[in-house]
């Protein structure tokens, strides 16, 4: 019997309690599920179910790991932990990636549309402007990962050019692939909204500073739900004191974001409260039960996350 540790807090169980042995069941692995609160013997574990925030952070006494599976699509509070030796797979659902999604291309047409003017201050005349089509409003992608990928196919769906920016070229109908610090000059000063949902790594963090902001188009938005650290919050104001147009954010550097915090009162800054996409019980369950029963098999496992770029 394959014995699974779900090393994460004691809410976050609850949740998981009943469709994760049923997804497992479903998948024809036989297992057995504990918690860090059964003090199981570690050598005793084959899998563990994480969430970085657990309480769990010595791998070293796992002997017998065969992978760790992250509830989180954020690595970046596990990858450079160096007792984990087992590989780690980062967390990639359908219900996950269907919010981004969602919330990556509700903000763009929000922004291209110019709702924000019809919502915030009285109609006074009749200005019948409209605003460009899709197909005359670049779209910068930096990062192309799964989450990446998926809006970047949803935005070219509507009509939009978009370019997307990552570390290796990619191949992805209708985005025309850049890579490097040229590629990145290039993306940035090409588009007018700019989305933000690379890796927080080594090389991405304050990924948007003030010279890379300085590159973006003037009147041109951000839209960040990325990491928070892949923007250099200081300079980012700075540039919205400028020519920067608007930043909708959704992931910040300390989560809750302070109610004095800048962004907070800023009138070119959107702030939504991590809510682009968020995991799914019943969906992320199904993810976790198959990498089990692929490794199980002797099969290559899903989302198996590059640890070169560590930030620890």
């Amino acid at each position: 019997m394959t014995r699974v540790l779900f090393a994460a807090r004691p809410d976050r169980w609850e949740e998981y309690r009943g469709v994760l042995p049923t997804a497992l069941a479903e998948a024809g692995v036989t297992a057995e599920i504990v918690q860090l609160s059964d003090r199981p013997d570690p050598a005793s574990i084959d899998w563990i179910v994480y969430a970085p925030n657990s309480d769990l952070q010595n791998f070293a006494p796992y002997t017998k790991l065969k992978g760790v599976l992250n509830l989180w699509a954020g690595v970046e509070d596990v990858e450079g932990n160096r007792s984990l030796i087992a590989p780690l797979c980062r967390m990639v659902d359908n219900g996950l990636t269907r919010g981004m999604v969602e919330w990556v291309t509700g903000h763009v047409l929000r922004h291209h549309l110019g709702i924000d003017a019809h919502l915030v201050r009285p109609m006074i005349g009749w200005d019948t402007k409209s605003p460009p089509l899709a197909a005359d409003r670049p779209i910068a992608m930096l990062g192309m990962g799964e989450l990446g990928t998926a809006c970047a196919s949803a935005l070219v769906g509507l009509g939009f050019p978009v370019t997307g920016w990552s570390r290796s070229p990619k191949t992805v109908a209708g985005v025309r692939s850049v890579t490097g610090r040229d590629g990145l000059k290039d993306v940035l000063s090409g588009a007018e909204i700019v989305v933000l949902l690379t890796p927080h790594t080594r090389s991405t963090e304050n990924l948007m500073n003030a010279e890379t902001l300085a590159w973006m188009r003037p009147g041109a938005v951000l839209l960040n739900p990325g990491r928070g650290a892949l923007v250099d919050d200081g300079a980012l104001l700075q540039a919205l004191d400028g020519p920067l147009g608007h930043a909708t954010l959704d992931t910040f550097r300390i989560e809750p974001l302070p109610d004095d915090h800048p962004f907070r009162i800023h009138p070119r800054v959107t702030v939504t409260p991590h809510i682009a996409s968020t995991t799914r019980p019943a969906t992320a369950a199904r993810v976790v039960a198959e990498n089990i029963r692929r490794g199980e098999a002797g099969m290559p496992l899903l989302h198996v996350v590059d640890r070169s770029e560590a930030l620890q």
